[in-house]
């Protein structure tokens, strides 16, 4: 059965190009950088990941999937030490399954459904939205963060001739949705 193309891209890019441009960041980086903030206001990587686990779990998971939440977002940010970028990477990743389970499950006419997330009277739809957006905003940031603690390391696309080829899978990734 062929998915709703919005959701099909939703779960292409929430649990497989996000996370793996993340990962990949992220490996090149010392467990010494992972909890680093520039100042008091600014966020670590440790932090980010913290909340992007938070976020796709309370409004996936549970807001459209109907799991129950026990989620605590500020002790994401109050955060300064604690896990490594394993178990990080690792609870990222068993947010985004989880999401990408309950994306699967959906059909066009769950978008239109009627939720409520974080007080917040909403769709599934503008959920899912909400969702892919957020986490690709935090995505940026975290390699930008990765690019300027390990300069040079962090690179997804080759030059070739013009046309940015994706040197982390990508590619064929997309050919298969």
């Amino acid at each position: 059965m062929t998915q709703n193309p919005f959701l099909e891209r939703s779960r292409y890019y929430l649990a497989y190009e996000y996370p793996t441009k993340i990962r990949l960041a992220v490996e090149t980086l010392d467990e010494t950088i992972i909890w680093k903030r520039a100042n008091e206001e600014s966020n670590s990587i440790g932090n980010l990941l913290l909340h992007l686990s938070g976020n796709v779990r309370e409004w996936i998971v549970c807001g459209v999937g109907n799991a129950p939440s026990d989620r605590n977002r500020s002790a994401e940010f109050a955060a300064k030490d604690g896990l490594t970028k394993s178990q990080l990477l690792s609870g990222l990743t068993s947010s985004v399954l989880g999401a990408d389970k309950v994306l699967e499950a959906l059909s066009d006419a769950d978008l239109d459904r009627e939720i409520t997330i974080q007080g917040r009277d909403t769709t599934v739809f503008a959920a899912v939205y909400h969702v892919v957006e957020h986490f690709s905003m935090h995505t940026g940031q975290i390699i930008m963060l990765a690019k300027i603690y390990k300069p040079g390391a962090v690179n997804f696309y080759e030059n070739a001739g013009g046309i940015a080829v994706p040197l982390w899978g990508g590619a064929e990734r997309m050919k298969s949705i």
